[in-house]
């Protein structure tokens, strides 16, 4: 009997930007007002896309063209970084939301972990330990409370632009945002669409 030749595992594909673009156009938007309902998505992972075939520039027109707000849970752990991790900053800035990086900040309090050799890894958690499930438990409910106490508390501008509007056609505009007060951190939209969504 011959043995099967060895396997490899499957390459692990991800659709993130069909999805969004999917997530922006398949539901049925509310007539009226675009700020009643908010629209807002929230992108649990790590901006990774292998499969898709809209691009990444498509995705960011048709969320602005709908007043989409991104904002994106990122899946990095600890020490890692991501190739898609500056997509998933871009669709959210440009949109204006914005990235938690719940796994990140899991040992900011526990000083010297580094020094401690473990069997497992160094972790100064161990993994699979109640120590551990709770550090994460906690990064998650944390990055949570961040976003849904940013989407309830924001304020909306409305302006009438000193352009005429035939003339532009239907361009993006660039707006930008600016306070006069100090320690205070702008997230806007890069711009709209003067089209309705």
């Amino acid at each position: 009997m011959a043995a099967s030749p060895p396997t490899t595992p499957p390459v692990p594909t991800a659709a993130l930007y069909d999805a969004i673009y999917m997530a922006c156009t398949n539901r049925k938007l509310i007539q009226g007002e675009p700020i009643e309902p908010r629209r807002v998505l929230v992108i649990v992972g790590d901006g990774h896309d292998t499969a898709s075939k809209r691009s990444l520039e498509e995705v960011l027109e048709i969320a602005q063209r709908n007043l989409v707000t991104i904002y994106g849970m990122s899946t990095v752990a600890f020490g890692f970084n991501s190739e898609g991790e500056k997509n998933l900053i871009r669709l959210a800035e440009e949109t204006g939301g914005r990235v938690e990086y719940p796994l990140q900040g899991l040992y900011s309090s526990v000083s010297g972990y580094l020094s401690t050799p473990s069997d497992d890894g160094n972790y100064a958690y161990q993994v699979g330990t109640g120590g551990y499930a709770a550090e994460i438990s906690r990064g998650i409910f944390s990055a949570v409370a961040n976003i849904a106490g940013e989407v309830t508390t924001q304020y909306i501008l409305r302006y009438a632009p000193d352009i005429n509007p035939k003339s532009e056609g239907k361009a993006f505009r660039n707006i930008r945002v600016a306070v006069n007060l100090a320690n205070v951190k702008i997230r806007a939209r890069k711009g709209y669409y003067p089209a309705a969504p």
